[in-house]
């Protein structure tokens, strides 16, 4: 038997990668769009509060159970920016080229191009849940100046991964979900609902 999973997104690329990882466990992942629910406010300064923020809110607005992440790339020679502000960088509307145009511009004039994807997860078995289930991933890497491959979505065609010599857009799905920080906080949240 299957049972609705909210994905407090309605990021294609991520509903993708979710749906993957949870439907060998019996849950069958819905975009909160499929309800109506607007997307929630993310105003808080760190991944797990904004994370915690959205679950509760596509939980309080359908009624199910709501599955959350707050992610982003966090750049060490930027202080970790864009960090929780990744999908907005270069401001409204939400845009991946421009985003990743204002971080290649930003990193210009400095050589340590060190980053890493971080990702929090979290689970609520409904929207006062006292007990939320809260997962967290890393993924480290640097940043290139040029877009390589075709696949992922956001900052994924700048992110290499020397250890393999490829960005992340270079991976297929099925490698990038067992590596990626996303992946990592998922088996991790699995782990912790078991």
């Amino acid at each position: 038997m299957t049972q609705t999973l909210i994905l407090a997104s309605n990021n294609a690329g991520k509903l993708r990668e979710f749906a993957e990882l949870l439907s060998p466990l019996g849950f069958d992942l819905k975009p909160q769009r499929d309800f109506d629910v607007p997307e929630a406010e993310e105003p808080h300064a760190t991944f797990v509060e904004n994370a915690l923020t959205k679950a509760r809110h596509a939980a309080r607005l359908t009624g199910l159970p709501a599955l959350a992440d707050d992610s982003g790339v966090c750049v060490n020679a930027l202080g970790g920016a864009p960090g929780v502000y990744s999908a907005r960088y270069a401001g409204e509307p939400k845009s991946d080229a421009r985003n990743n145009a204002k971080l290649i511009q930003d990193l210009k004039a400095h050589a340590d191009k060190s980053a890493y994807y971080y990702c929090v997860l979290v689970y609520v078995r409904h929207a006062d849940d006292p007990q939320p289930v809260i997962a967290d991933g890393r993924w480290d890497g640097e940043i290139v100046d040029a877009p390589r491959g075709q696949g992922g979505f956001g900052y994924d065609p700048f992110f290499l991964l020397p250890e393999l010599g490829r960005t992340v857009a270079e991976l297929d799905a099925e490698e990038k979900n067992r590596r990626s920080h996303r992946g990592q906080a998922l088996r991790q949240l699995v782990e912790k609902l078991r």
